[in-house]
């Protein structure tokens, strides 16, 4: 065959075999296991910023046999986890459930919890938070002493007002069943179950996985320090 001759009709058939298939892989792989979000919100600052774009878990707590065609063999090479406390979930917003949030799992169905000058008690007792931050904000009693109601926030969900009133027992909130309270990392400026309720077990998509972009400023002067910085951005999540 000289230079100039074009590919015959057989080798044209496999190279578009090859692509169909990387396509039917790759959509796959995002209709099943894992699908790109991106942080709208520094509400979970310093664990992820404004801007980062992450790949979740969907597996990680999908029901026994979830893809479709693998059944429980599946779940043998990925076997879904229950949601614990600590876990970084994504989520349909209650809200607005076209919105995916990313917060952080404190208290499991059954939980009993208030917040006393922003630290939470659980069951009881003080939770350790390693992963919180405090940052410099107003004092505010419905942010920090949660469940307050001697005056309504208005970033306050209506609806959740109204459930918040009915969920109190003896000055904490109850977790009911199937359900989990969640918040940000970044307690001062994070709009979470403090402010619009509970998150069902059904609305959660996944856990973060790792971010694999950040759109974060960093001085890059150089190639070699742009290179170090876009491997520095990708950042496994747990």
């Amino acid at each position: 065959m000289s230079a100039t001759q074009p590919p015959s009709r057989d080798g044209l058939l496999i190279h578009a075999q090859a692509l169909l298939e990387i396509v039917v892989v790759a959509l796959f792989i995002a209709g099943f296991i894992v699908q790109p979000f991106r942080i709208p919100s520094s509400s979970m600052q310093p664990t992820l910023l404004v801007g980062d774009f992450l790949l979740g878990d969907k597996q990680a707590f999908a029901p026994t046999g979830a893809v479709p065609g693998f059944g429980s063999s599946f779940d043998k090479i990925l076997p879904p986890t229950i949601v614990k406390r600590g876990d970084l979930v994504v989520f349909h917003f209650p809200v607005d459930p076209t919105i995916h949030l990313v917060k952080r799992v404190i208290g499991l169905p059954g939980d009993r919890l208030h917040l006393r000058d922003g630290l939470v008690i659980l069951n009881g007792t003080p939770l350790s938070e390693p992963y919180a931050v405090y940052s410099p904000a107003p004092p505010d009693s419905f942010r920090d002493d949660f469940p307050s109601l001697r005056s309504a926030d208005p970033n306050v969900d209506p609806r959740w007002w109204a459930q918040l009133r009915r969920s109190i027992v003896n000055g904490e909130i109850v977790v009911p069943p199937n359900r989990y309270f969640v918040m940000g990392d970044n307690r001062n400026n994070s709009e979470d179950s403090r402010y619009w309720g509970f998150v069902s077990r059904d609305a959660i998509v996944g856990r973060p996985l790792l971010v694999y972009f950040s759109i974060a400023p960093t001085p890059t002067p150089t190639l070699r320090s742009r290179l170090k910085s876009a491997l520095h951005q990708i950042r496994i999540l747990h």
